[in-house]
Order: C-alpha cells, then sequence, then structure tokens
C-alpha cells in the first residue's frame, strides 16, 4: 500500500505540470490490435483527461486497411513504405480508418465516461491535403513517381479541435484530408499527428510505436538514446544512424518542433501504460527528441 502511495506523490508534480496542456497522442502499432493494450491504452488517456490533461488524438490503421482490402481481392502494394493508393483504395481506406476503427475508439473512451468524438480530416476542413509523390532512386537519379491518392498535410484547421478541448471533449482523428477538388487522401498518421501537435503548440507529441525508441546500433541496447537533440537528430538521419521505419517518426518529431510543440517522444506502445509512464515519471521511457539539452 505504501508502494502504491508513494507512485501517486511522484506523479504529482508532473500532474501540477500538465494540468491544462495540450497533449498529441499517435495511436497505432501494436497498441492498436492487441485487445489487452487496447483496454490500458483507453485507461491511460481517460486518467489524463480527468487529471486535467487535454488529449488529442490521432490514429493509423494500416493493417486493418490491408486486411479489408485481402478481403475484396486487392493486393497491396508500396513504393517507398507508401501504400499506392487508387481510387477504390483510398475509399476502403477513409471507411477503415473513420468509419470502423474512429467510431471504436470513441465508443471505448465513451465507455470510460470520457466525452470523445470522431473526426476525419476531411470535418469543417480541418487537414487540407495535397498530393505527395513517392521518391524512388535509379543508380545516382532521383525520381518521383506517382501513387496516386497519397497526400501530405498542407493546412492545418485547428479551430474545430480547439472548440471541441474546450467543450470537454476529447478530439479522436482519422488522417484522412481534403484536396483542393475535394478529393480524400490518405496520410501517415505520423505527419497528421505532428502537424497537429505543432498548430495547437501542444505539450507534447507521444508517438506509439512498436520498438523502444531510438538507439545509435539497434543490435547494442547499450547505445539506447533517451533524449535526442533535433540538430542531433537531423545528422543521425543523414549519416544513417536513424534509418528505415524509424525516418518518419523522427521527422515527425522534428516537423512538431518546429511548428510549435514543446516536446515530442517515441515510445515503446507494446509496454501496458507506456502514455502514462512517459508523461507521469521521473525516468520516462522511449526517447524523447527535443529542440535542446536541459541545464541545469
Amino acid at each position: 500500500m505504501i508502494d502504491k502511495a508513494e507512485v501517486l506523490v511522484e506523479a504529482l508534480p508532473y500532474i501540477q505540470e500538465f494540468y491544462g496542456t495540450t497533449i498529441v497522442i499517435k495511436y497505432g502499432g501494436n497498441a492498436m490490435i492487441n485487445n489487452d493494450l487496447k483496454e490500458k491504452v483507453m485507461q491511460d488517456v481517460a486518467l489524463m483527461k480527468y487529471v486535467g490533461i487535454h488529449p488529442v488524438i490521432v490514429h493509423g490503421g494500416g493493417p486493418e486497411i490491408t486486411g479489408f482490402l485481402q478481403k475484396v481481392g486487392k493486393e497491396s502494394s508500396f513504393v517507398s513504405g507508401l501504400r499506392v493508393t487508387d481510387e477504390e483504395t483510398v475509399e476502403i481506406a477513409e471507411m477503415v480508418l473513420d468509419g470502423k476503427i474512429n467510431s471504436e475508439i470513441v465508443n471505448l473512451l465513451n465507455r470510460r465516461g470520457v466525452r470523445a468524438v470522431g473526426l476525419s480530416g476531411k470535418d469543417a476542413n480541418l487537414i487540407t491535403a495535397e498530393k505527395k509523390m513517392a521518391t524512388v532512386y535509379e543508380g545516382n537519379e532521383r525520381k518521383k513517381i506517382d501513387i496516386g491518392y497519397v497526400g501530405k498535410v498542407a493546412v492545418v484547421n485547428t479551430g474545430i479541435i480547439s472548440d471541441l478541448l474546450e467543450n470537454d471533449y476529447v478530439p479522436v482523428i482519422a488522417p484522412i484530408g481534403v484536396g483542393e477538388d475535394g478529393e480524400s487522401y490518405n496520410i501517415n498518421a505520423d505527419y497528421v499527428a505532428a502537424e497537429i501537435a505543432g498548430a495547437l503548440e501542444a505539450e507534447k507529441l507521444l508517438l506509439l510505436t512498436d520498438v523502444e525508441g531510438i538507439y545509435r546500433d539497434f543490435e547494442d541496447k547499450s547505445s539506447f538514446i533517451s533524449t535526442l537533440t533535433a540538430k542531433d537528430a537531423r545528422e543521425y538521419i543523414k549519416n544513417g544512424t536513424i534509418k528505415g521505419g524509424m525516418i518518419p517518426k523522427v521527422e515527425a518529431c522534428l516537423r512538431a518542433l518546429d511548428t510549435g510543440a514543446k516536446k515530442t517522444h517515441i515510445i515503446d506502445g507494446r509496454m501496458p501504460h507506456s502514455p502514462i509512464l512517459e508523461i507521469f515519471t521521473s525516468k520516462g521511457i522511449g526517447t524523447q527528441v527535443v529542440h535542446r539539452l536541459p541545464t541545469f
């Protein structure tokens, strides 16, 4: 019992520090498909809300989209990690993201007494998108390839998010944007979360992933990096220390910092209660990417 009390006491200064602040959570990876982890993430969001934090959730859904495409006999193909998305595929992606996953998250939060509202980036022109081209290399030649309705964020209109937060709701956002001609674009959820965190000047951006964080050498667990400056992060991408699937996540952190977010964190969503372990403990978990190292 005393140990439990100590945990609450440890959390107190962080509850005070983050009371009234906005924290954007990119919800994805194994935490979305493992039912036990899913329940724990929802508990974490509920706890944040009840101690006065304003959480905003942006969710992915790549595996679910792939699974549904398989059910209708449509194969998925990728170029430079981006899904080739024709008109039928973007319709399916929108249906899965907005109709299935988004409503499920909203329902799970509502059941915990949290007033959650589901949004697509198309609602109230929340996310204006433009086409994103895939980059490929043929020898030393760099080429751009049109892969369909894959987008990037052009403009974030935070008005509807701010209205919901002011009225005590938790926004749950599907990463679908709308083009200038009304067409739908599927957008990487990491980048959507980054743009929203920056536009809201969020206290934190949490990216839930399926790895512990960033390593200088992934094979050497002693090379784990708990804090990384934006300057070093850019250098690590350039020299190949950060590579593969970690690049878009680190780029998302950098974009969020550049556009107004105060801190960003890449944390292991496979660990139960990872969001509150990051927010409410002195040590935290994962890798934080920040403007500069703290001075004491």
